[in-house]
């Protein structure tokens, strides 16, 4: 009865715990008219775009005076960029997207929704402009890159008139990778104020009448409540995993999971720490500016790594693996076409990448060597040491596979032709080159009782 009180009382405890984590940012400081302050940091990718968009329709809903949209972005994805400065230009509610803090910049993307606000504002010693678009090949194909460029300086031109901005210079940031900071861009009628903090933000535009989808709105927004509009854990985490250094780590972790469940099977927790993390790594390239050739090489990479696993261990093929990781791991988000301008120039860290590269080198050594002491074994001992000795399967035996013995790992082939599944344990009869023969051993003879598994 105590047991069951303390469970029901630990699940209540977390529904709990969820659902202010979850609802309590929504449900905090529902009062109308407020300033909604909204933060976004980093790549623009599909999830900024949807805590936009529920940010932009909450303050709708709740007749907000204002969205505040704190920034700090490289860019990020053309499509999601797009999303954002739509929903933007559709708000009945005014908004103001703001540089900040200092040392932050509205990059690439962020250089569209920047001037697709309202009010445009930066905080001292920040910058914005745009990246020219650049693939693997550099400017060599000259129509992809004209037409690519040419769109972009297009939406970026209806951007800056629809705002009365400054039309020929944010189209020369996209044709000439100009950028500026916040002086020379408040000078060039880029941005309307510069402003220390939300306070000073919120002073220096009140008053100001700004023309929306909804008509005419008069800011009075400094004596308004204010009501922090944070992204959700789910929001959040998916965020989270667009950074190109978190994705590579999963991908390195998951590929090194599955090697190690294939190099001892039945292991179970690195095959499903590397499912996951292939899982996760996956759901993060698909948000990011991914060159699936980078991913192909790195899969080729598992490949040899798996095949070298399942050789005599010359080491060909376990060199092979580490070139192909490297080179798949320099160029995963170096796109090979010229991309859009809203894309930032993302890229592994050379540390993280010289640093996992040495990792799987390593591995591969130590497998190598683990193969050469059990081919010099046999020729020590000879054959007769092993007769009569157990071992356990460690990768099914169809009738072919491996066996662990002697704190080895041995290929091992059943005499009779018989199946035998992981984890049984196995009688050697004999010794074909690096070969065991072996027979299953039926659960309760004494052999099995007595013999000691690793």
């Amino acid at each position: 009865m105590k047991r069951t009180t303390k469970t029901q009382l630990l699940a209540a405890w977390l529904i709990a715990l969820l659902s202010f984590v979850l609802v309590g940012p929504t449900l905090a400081q529902d009062s109308r008219g407020a300033v909604h302050i909204a933060e976004i940091e980093g790549v623009i990718n599909p999830m900024t775009a949807q805590y936009l968009d529920r940010v932009l329709d909450d303050a709708s809903d709740r007749d907000a005076q204002l969205v505040v949209v704190k920034i700090d972005t490289p860019g990020g994805l053309d499509t999601s960029m797009r999303e954002m400065t739509k929903a933007i230009l559709a708000s009945p509610v005014p908004v103001a997207v703001y540089v900040t803090p200092s040392g932050a910049r509205a990059a690439s993307a962020g250089l569209f929704i920047l001037i697709s606000g309202h009010i445009a504002a930066m905080s001292p010693s920040t910058n914005t402009g745009a990246a020219h678009p650049v693939g693997l090949g550099g400017d060599s194909d000259e129509v992809m890159t004209s037409k690519v460029v040419n769109d972009a300086a297009a939406t970026i031109r209806a951007l800056a008139e629809a705002r009365g901005r400054n039309a020929d210079w944010a189209e020369r940031a996209v044709r000439e990778s100009e950028s500026i900071t916040e002086t020379e861009a408040l000078e060039l009628n880029i941005i309307d104020v510069i402003a220390r903090n939300v306070d000073d933000l919120l002073q220096q535009i009140d008053g100001r009448t700004v023309q929306t989808e909804g008509g005419d709105v008069v800011l009075d927004v400094v004596g308004a409540p204010r009501r922090e509009v944070s992204m959700t854990i789910p929001e959040r985490l998916m965020h989270l995993l667009t950074d190109p250094n978190l994705a590579f780590i999963l991908l390195t972790v998951g590929t090194v999971g599955l090697i190690a469940e294939l190099y001892n099977p039945g292991t179970l927790v690195p095959g499903i720490a590397g499912v996951i993390s292939l899982i996760l790594a996956f759901l993060a390239l698909g948000n990011l500016p991914t060159n699936w050739a980078g991913v192909a090489l790195i899969a080729l990479a598992v490949v040899l790594f798996i095949a070298e696993l399942n050789t005599d261990g010359t080491g060909i093929l376990g060199i092979s693996a580490v070139v192909a990781f490297l080179l798949g791991a320099l160029i995963l988000f170096r796109p090979i076409r010229p991309g859009s301008p809203a894309l930032p120039d993302l890229q592994v860290d050379l540390w993280l990448v010289g640093v996992t590269t040495a990792s799987m080198a390593a591995f591969v050594l130590l497998v190598i060597g683990q193969v050469a002491r059990s081919r010099r074994a046999p020729l020590l001992t000879g054959y007769e040491h092993y007769a009569g000795q157990t071992a356990t399967v460690r990768q099914p035996l169809q009738p072919t596979g491996r066996v662990w013995f002697e704190g080895q790992s041995w290929f091992a082939e059943t005499k009779s032709g018989r199946d035998v599944d992981a984890g049984k344990l196995v009688r050697i009869l004999d010794l074909d080159g690096l070969t065991l023969i072996v027979e299953p051993i039926d659960e309760d003879s004494t052999l099995a009782r007595d013999s000691k598994t690793p």
